[in-house]
């Protein structure tokens, strides 16, 4: 197990590495990286245009410049932001948590609704139970996000006034949001599920428990489920990684100040140094979702640490 997390982690430390360097090759094909505060700056004297490149590092080789780009990153001196002055590791990371906050809520509402649906429609396919968990799979799938929100934001706020609009605090501001966020993904959850039980369910495994006489309820929850849940687990790790970086939409409609609006916001002020913090958090994300899928692999399944 051991020698299993310790290659899965040095994997996660190679593609974290790659990625920056990405990154770092993007800000420079970008074009000379002291043009972004020239703004404030009409008339510049040369020996300022020089001093700016020295205390950056543009005098000095594309390696040495990516190495001293990447210490600078790891200690936290991202630069500063060129809309409002502000250190870019200070305004993103006070952006992580909240965008957390909402990550969690529509992670929570799509495994509480996805999963067991899908196990419901498997064992009591083609019943009642089965259409309502299907019909519910392809209205996640097939109503867009942001009608949604609109039409939620319109019914349960307007009209019957039990939700609040916009922003955060509450209970209730986590409500809208976390649904609108998480029914496409627990139509994911519903679908693979429902998919990985029925193939369990019809194994040879699962004849013989019940030719013994084993219970209903101890070969789905014990037997089926543990060796179905390895195609949801991959997704949902997938998925956190993908409401934390992705969740632009839902954040601009219910006015939830995530790292998601500020990365977009960035774009539209050519925020280089809070668009490059922002970038490098998305990647962090990312490989640490999938090194945790893979030490979940390991978990419930001991065959994938010995392969």
């Amino acid at each position: 197990m051991r020698q299993f997390l310790a290659r899965r982690l040095f994997y996660s430390l190679w593609t974290i590495l790659l990625s920056s360097m990405i990154v770092f090759a993007l800000s420079r094909m970008s074009g000379d990286p002291r043009l972004l505060y020239l703004t404030e700056y009409s008339h510049l004297e040369p020996e300022r245009w020089e001093a700016w490149g020295k205390a950056m590092g543009l005098d000095k080789p594309l390696p040495v410049q990516y190495l001293i780009w990447l210490g600078k990153a790891v200690t936290g001196d991202w630069g500063v932001s060129i809309v409002n002055g502000r250190p870019a590791f200070e305004a993103v990371m006070e952006r992580v948590p909240v965008t957390m906050q909402m990550t969690a809520g529509g992670f929570v509402f799509a495994a509480i609704f996805g999963i067991p649906l899908g196990i419901v429609s498997a064992v009591y396919r083609g019943t009642l139970w089965d259409y309502l968990g299907r019909t519910f799979a392809i209205l996640g799938q097939s109503l867009p996000a942001f009608w949604l929100a609109i039409v939620f934001i319109v019914i349960f706020s307007v009209q019957l006034g039990w939700l609040p609009t916009s922003g955060r605090g509450t209970i209730q501001h986590f409500i809208m949001p976390s649904v609108i966020l998480g029914w496409l993904a627990a139509a994911g959850f519903l679908r693979l599920t429902r998919s990985a039980m029925l193939d369990v369910m019809d194994s040879e495994f699962v004849k013989f428990a019940r030719a013994k006489g084993v219970g209903k309820m101890t070969i789905v929850w014990k037997h089926a489920l543990r060796n179905a849940i390895i195609a949801p687990l991959t997704f949902g790790g997938l998925l956190m990684a993908g409401f934390a970086t992705g969740s632009v939409i839902t954040e601009t409609i219910f006015a939830w100040p995530g790292i998601g609006v500020l990365a977009l916001n960035a774009v539209f002020n050519n925020d280089f140094p809070i668009l490059v913090g922002a970038v490098l958090v998305f990647a962090v994300i990312y490989v640490l979702a999938a090194f945790l899928i893979d030490v979940l692999y390991a978990v419930v399944d001991p065959r994938i640490r010995y392969s």
